[in-house]
């Protein structure tokens, strides 16, 4: 099971209704896992910068090239 019973963000959702862990996105996006971990909790609803956006977003991609900021983060 992933996300634990934490709140989620819509990223942190995402990955866990497709079971993708954290870490598969910590080694794609080459971002730290604390960066993974506060973008991915929904206590805080973080968003990112634009370089770290970009970088979750080229990962991501790999497994659904339809997917887009929107789906995460109010732009």
């Amino acid at each position: 099971m992933f996300g634990l019973g934490k709140n989620r963000s819509k990223l942190g959702k995402w990955l866990d209704n497709r079971g993708i862990s954290q870490q598969w996105l910590v080694k794609k996006s080459g971002l730290g896992r604390n960066t993974i971990s506060d973008l991915t909790t929904g206590d805080n609803e973080r968003e990112p910068n634009a370089k770290t956006m970009k970088k979750i977003l080229s990962a991501l991609r790999e497994l659904d090239p339809k997917v887009k900021s929107d789906d995460f983060w109010k732009m």
